[in-house]
């Protein structure tokens, strides 16, 4: 029997609260709406490292950040390496499978011409070089906006010339292209919404006279000056949001949205290819994105931490259409971007040759599940049946959220009586935890080490906006 396909989509920096089928009436999304009713939505999903580098060798590689050591952005090249030696990278063991893999977009892989499995790759770096030499016609990300700053700005091509119309036209031809003799892995992999917000004007337009969802704030952040300032480091090194007003926010969301629509509308010209070439009938697709966007959540903007905007990501999973598989149902049970590769080779019809503690999330996955999380070995968080601990190192905060009844984390219970044996047990296996996966954030009696904060409105040395203009030796145009 033929082995099925397979086509990975992400986003990169998408929140899970931006799928219009999931209760968003602001945001348009219909290609996603059609993947939730033709599939499996995972409400539940998390990033356990909620950072671009460390998020996407998870899928790699089926290990959490903080079982390989990658926590950050720096770098994973040796644990990369040693993994496509051992030929347990996702691509790897696909390819030796018998599968054609490829990737298109953004990969984020240090170096960033490495492969580590995948038999062909096309990056964002080919899109710039490509229109370098055709400035006359179309000139990219002239606008000056850098790759973490969260004002918006408008895209200076057109659709057409756009880096997401590239991605999407660069699946395209592999899919027209392909060994039809053998099953296909493809990970589509859009750089959008990842700042700069910079959507083409098309799509900006579409948003005229639609409201945007106010952003959220909570009882212990009802002011910038009132919000632990540990949380607020990373939003003051890389952008300007705690500056911004009201109606600037509402501006950026747009723009992110926008940026999000644009992906979808994408997705529609993908999805037609599929049905002209009489694809969805073996084709397993999964979308997904590497951590969301605070986007001015509790005055934050960005990644890295463990609240909902940042580490709570969308998950769908569309089975080949035309079998006796589930359709339009939601999973409320806990799931992470880990379990992406055992599921993944699930589908493929081969089990891993590594030990991961990711699940096949095709099988039940149990609801009593403790995700943990560790970012930046700065900031940390337990969280079992929708209860979760958020820990911050930098200014040693401590924040508790019920989530069954406060999904949007603004009441903090750190100090309310009622929950102090709740947080004790979760403080507890926080601590178990990183003494056994990451020793070096602790101090000689086991507890974290921890840091000063910065001071209002922002002391953090060492801003970096995300500049770029023509290093070409990193994958991190958007």
């Amino acid at each position: 029997m033929a082995k099925d396909n397979i086509l990975l989509i992400t986003t990169d920096q998408q929140r899970f609260d931006t799928l219009n089928a999931w209760g968003n009436q602001s945001i348009f999304t219909p290609h996603l709406n059609y993947m939730a009713a033709m599939g499996i939505s995972y409400k539940n999903c998390y990033a356990s490292c909620p950072i671009c580098v460390p998020s996407r060798t998870t899928i790699m590689t089926g290990r959490q950040g903080y079982e390989s050591g990658v926590v950050s952005n720096a770098t994973h090249e040796t644990f990369m390496r040693a993994c496509t030696e051992e030929r347990s990278t996702l691509p790897a063991v696909l390819t030796d499978a018998g599968y054609q893999t490829c990737a298109k977009g953004k990969m984020h892989f240090e170096p960033a011409r490495a492969h580590y499995g995948f038999e062909h790759m096309k990056l964002p770096l080919d899109y710039m070089r490509e229109y370098d030499k055709k400035q006359v016609l179309a000139h990219p990300k002239a606008h000056g906006v850098g790759e973490c700053e969260v004002e918006p700005v408008i895209s200076t091509v057109d659709v057409k010339d756009s880096i997401t119309s590239w991605i999407a036209e660069e699946a395209i031809d592999f899919l027209e292209t392909r060994d039809t003799t053998r099953p296909f892995f493809l990970w589509t992999s859009f750089t959008k919404p990842h700042p700069p917000f910079d959507p083409c004007r098309d799509f900006w337009e579409l948003y005229d006279n639609i409201p945007m969802p106010d952003a959220v704030t909570g009882d212990w952040s009802r002011t910038v000056e009132e919000t632990p300032q540990g949380f607020l480091a990373g939003s003051y090194e890389n952008t300007n949001l705690h500056l911004l007003g009201k109606e600037q926010r509402a501006a950026s969301k747009r723009a992110y949205y926008a940026c999000i629509t644009q992906v979808d509308y994408a997705l529609g010209r993908i999805f037609g290819c599929l049905r002209e070439n009489d694809l969805f009938k073996n084709t397993w697709v999964i979308f997904t994105a590497d951590h969301g966007e605070m986007l001015g959540d509790h005055h934050m903007s960005q990644k890295n931490l463990f609240f909902e905007g940042s580490a709570h990501v969308p998950l769908l999973i569309m089975p080949p259409q035309g079998r006796s598989l589930p359709q339009n149902i939601s999973v409320e049970a806990p799931a992470d971007l880990v379990d992406l590769y055992p599921t993944i080779l699930a589908m493929a019809g081969l089990s891993s040759p590594v030990s991961v503690s990711g699940k096949n999330l095709l099988e039940p996955v149990p609801m009593d599940r403790i995700f943990f999380g560790n970012s930046l070995n700065r900031n940390f968080c337990v969280m079992e049946e929708k209860v979760k601990l958020v820990y911050s190192a930098t200014g040693d905060h401590v924040l508790l959220f019920d989530l069954n009844t406060d999904p949007m984390e603004q009441h903090n219970l750190a100090e309310d009586p009622a929950w102090q044996e709740r947080k004790a047990k979760l403080w507890k296996l926080l601590l178990e935890h990183t003494a056994q996966y990451t020793p070096e954030a602790l101090d000689e009696n086991g507890q974290f080490l921890t840091y000063e904060a910065p001071h209002f409105p922002g002391d953090v040395p060492g801003r970096w906006f995300g500049f770029h203009y023509h290093d070409y030796s990193v994958d991190t145009f958007h």
